[in-house]
């Protein structure tokens, strides 16, 4: 990870508003929460019902490219331990730890 820049205008403004935002979701409650959320997905979904064939193509390139980095950066021991994790796993186990990442 690159070595974060100083003296940037406006990057000690950022931080603490990110310090800001981190505190407020801390407060909120879950209806709060769940709110806001909502309120993301639906902004997600109109931008990309007016997106053109493509923006959209554009879009799922580089999230196609961004898993090809992650897999590219992987170790084939990760990859080893993460299928034999995968096959020893029963699926009452993989809905318990679903349930608990979602949350």
């Amino acid at each position: 990870m690159p070595k974060r820049k100083r003296g940037v205008t406006g990057d000690a403004a950022s931080r603490r508003e990110a310090i800001r935002k981190r505190e407020r979701r801390v407060a909120e409650t879950d209806e709060e929460r769940n709110r806001r959320l909502s309120t993301m997905a639906q902004r997600g979904q109109k931008r990309r019902a007016e997106d053109t064939e493509e923006q959209r193509n554009s879009r799922l390139s580089t999230m196609a490219q961004r898993g090809q980095d992650r897999r590219a950066e992987e170790t084939e021991e990760q990859r080893t331990v993460d299928w034999s994790d995968m096959a020893q796993t029963s699926p009452a186990e993989k809905s318990r730890r679903n349930r608990r990442t979602k949350k």
